[in-house]
């Protein structure tokens, strides 16, 4: 997951960004290689907390 959402996000945001150029995909796999790192680990970090989270509103609103 953290693969597919740094994949998209760093592809729109550097194109948001810096727009079409010789340079883009250049620039846009150089973001991607540092944000998915971060992205797993946050992912990892987070995904618990947020499963737990997730069944408790769910569970509330049943």
């Amino acid at each position: 997951m953290s693969l597919v959402l740094s994949f998209f996000m760093t592809l729109w945001v550097t194109w948001l960004n810096l727009g079409y150029s010789d340079m883009f995909f250049d620039q846009w796999f150089q973001a991607f290689q540092y944000a998915w790192p971060a992205a797993a680990v946050i992912s990892f970090l987070c995904g618990p907390h947020i499963l737990s989270l997730t069944k408790r509103i769910y569970t509330k609103f049943q």
